[in-house]
């Protein structure tokens, strides 16, 4: 079991406590209704491995500095603001087990946040002059909203296999984790080739942390998300996608119409979700979670011993056993 969060963000709790604050301030608005809306966010915030793999990078890489601060700021920003969007696009009303902004305030308001989150992400990047982040930023940003598009253009006709699931989530999820590496490693040095490899080490971690929660989806435990989620969506995840290439020809048909035309009714849901438990599908994907962790560590082992390369192992050890 990984070690966990409290206790491997512990040699940097300080700067995390600083970097709140800091983003706190970001936020204020002379506007009354943004300023309760970022409050709102700001209070239900996750669990900040973002930031986390932001500092700790930036350790690893030099030091962390006044820079590292504006990297992990503009990488929230981005972040929050990529939430606020796919809650609209969605159609979702819960976040982490709270009200969406726009089940609150309704589409358009949220939408209008999402675009100040993004500005003042850019502004506090250009205001200290930080080029190279806001690069590795904006890169992040064209991946996240084209892996959005393709996952939903591939979606309608259910047709996605593994080379473009992994092309979806690496732009949808592992673009921003392999952003908040790559700008820690920017805030604190200047040699190319190290920022390049926290980045692939970034956009490993997230490929492996986005295998794990597709798993969640098919698991037995209760870890406090519900089961089939991903199925009533029609999204197809690596443990469904392998299931339905080793399955014959008729009981793929089957899955997949019942997929199309059924996901709306949970018995055909739990149909769908003991067809991936009996076949391999979920002991595949757990083996491509390990491997792209197992990559992972083979790029963080380059740099030089140190604690927070520790702290950073430890994290990504904590991404791939999570149990929520």
């Amino acid at each position: 079991m990984a070690t966990g969060l409290d206790e491997i963000k512990r040699p940097i709790a300080h700067e995390l406590e600083t970097f709140e604050r800091r983003f706190r301030e970001t936020l204020r608005s002379p506007v009354p209704l943004m300023d309760r809306i970022t409050y709102y966010i700001v209070r239900r915030k996750g669990k900040q491995m973002r930031p986390m793999f932001t500092f700790f990078c930036a350790q690893a890489c030099g030091g962390i500095n006044d820079d590292t601060y504006t990297a992990a700021s503009l990488i929230e920003l981005v972040h929050t603001a990529s939430l606020v969007h796919d809650d609209v696009v969605d159609e979702s009303y819960e976040r982490r087990g709270f009200f969406s902004i726009n089940a609150l305030w309704k589409n358009k308001i949220a939408v209008l946040v999402g675009d100040y989150f993004l500005a003042r992400g850019l502004s506090i990047a250009l205001k200290n002059r930080q080029y190279r982040t806001l690069e590795i930023s904006s890169d992040a940003v064209q991946s996240l909203a084209e892996g959005e598009l393709l996952q939903i253009e591939k979606a309608r006709r259910l047709d996605i296999d593994e080379d473009i699931y992994f092309e979806v989530i690496r732009q949808k999820t592992a673009s921003l984790i392999a952003a908040s590496c790559a700008a820690g490693a920017a805030s604190a040095t200047e040699d190319e080739d190290t920022v390049s490899r926290m980045h692939a080490f970034g956009e490993k971690i997230g490929i492996a942390f986005q295998i794990r929660d597709d798993l969640f989806d098919f698991g037995l435990d209760n870890v406090g998300k519900p089961r089939g989620i991903d199925i009533k969506e029609k999204k197809m995840t690596l443990p469904l996608i392998h299931a339905l290439n080793r399955a014959p020809r008729a009981e793929r048909r089957r899955v997949i119409r019942n997929i199309k035309k059924h996901s709306d009714e949970p018995e055909r849901v739990q149909e769908v979700l003991r067809f991936v438990r009996e076949s391999e599908g979920i002991a595949y994907a757990e083996a491509a979670m390990y491997r792209y962790r197992d990559e992972a560590f083979e790029l963080l082992r380059e740099l030089p011993p140190s604690e927070a390369r520790a702290c950073l192992e430890q994290l990504v050890n904590y991404v791939v056993d999570r149990e929520y």
